[in-house]
């Protein structure tokens, strides 16, 4: 029995070796089988850590399983996103379902909708105008900025459809809702002037151009005030060059306002305060021929007499080149 043991232990842990090969080796003989006894009882701890499917159970491979459960189940809950990513709906669906949430008010989900269906089907009919909808949807959502982008966009790539007259009322109303009282910046309402002239001129027979000339003339008498009311405050600290240039403005450029009559005189105040006769009897000529009932040739008219001057024409002004109609004589009193 004992020999039989030994015999196994031999097999097990190799010959014996003797006390020479342990000094070359530098281990000895009871070393090296408190090596073997560390290997068995790793190897048995090994063999107890797998599974039945022969994985290594520890703290990683728990991560691992655990992560790719989560993994799993992440992409069961994405894979309807990205389905229809890869497979976006109809152009014909998108553009109905887009013009539905348009009319029931959700003005930002139909332009994310019209804008869907220009990238998801550029090249479909119905994206050329989800554009200018998208504008349009933009534009009732209160997003200017938005609108305005949406809608140039369309004017560039499409200028000469039908749908082009509805982009650039949008530009123009997105500007025109933005305008500002006299007395604050107007560039804003320049802008809006702009592309109003845009829209009157290229598209006349519109159905926007009869609106695009009513805000014309709103836009041009914000500008007119602005320019008078900065014209009376040089006015009245006697900056007489200062407010000459102001209300020049009003007189050459916003003829048809309200506020060109009080121009015309105050341009007649201004030269007769500088001693600029001639041009301050242009201004009160000019006055008196377009709008002789009015209360502010009364007092233009007044003002000259008051130097023993009367209205009379120049014909090197700049205002009778402008006007073009002041008559080759003296204007009498207002009637």
């Amino acid at each position: 029995m004992a020999a039989d043991f030994a015999r196994c232990h031999r097999k097990i842990a190799g010959p014996r070796r003797t006390k020479a090969e342990s000094k070359v080796t530098g281990v000895s003989s009871a070393t090296l089988d408190e090596g073997w006894e560390f290997v068995k009882n790793r190897t048995t701890r090994d063999e107890s850590s797998k599974s039945s499917y022969g994985i290594r159970k520890g703290p990683f491979c728990s991560w691992l399983l655990v992560s790719c459960g989560l993994l799993a189940v992440a992409g069961c809950a994405s894979s309807n996103d990205l389905s229809k990513a890869l497979n976006p709906d109809p152009p014909a669906k998108m553009y109905t379902d887009a013009d539905a949430l348009l009319t029931r008010g959700k003005h930002n989900r139909a332009a994310a909708k019209f804008e869907d269906l220009d990238r998801d089907h550029p090249y479909a009919p119905e994206a050329r105008r989800a554009v200018v909808m998208a504008a349009y949807a933009y534009y009732k959502a209160g997003k200017y900025p938005e609108a305005i982008a949406s809608a140039r966009r369309y004017t560039t790539m499409h200028p000469g459809t039908k749908e082009a007259a509805l982009a650039h009322h949008i530009i123009a109303s997105a500007y025109f809702d933005e305008m500002n009282l006299p007395n604050r910046d107007q560039s804003t309402t320049r802008k809006a002037l702009k592309e109003l002239r845009i829209l009157k001129t290229r598209y006349p027979d519109s159905e926007y151009a009869k609106s695009a000339a009513n805000r014309i003339r709103v836009a041009e008498d914000t500008l007119a005030a602005a320019e008078m009311e900065v014209g009376r405050y040089y006015l009245k600290r006697g900056n007489y060059v200062a407010a000459i240039n102001r209300f020049k403005t009003v007189a050459s450029q916003y003829q048809t306002t309200a506020h060109v009559e009080e121009a015309l005189m105050r341009l007649t105040e201004s030269y007769l305060a500088l001693g600029i006769v001639n041009e301050a009897q242009t201004a009160a000529a000019v006055l008196g021929h377009n709008f002789p009932q009015s209360r502010w040739y009364k007092d233009a008219y007044a003002l000259l007499a008051s130097d023993g001057l009367a209205p009379r024409e120049d014909t090197g002004s700049w205002l009778s080149k402008v006007w073009n109609s002041v008559p080759k004589f003296s204007l009498g009193g207002p009637g």
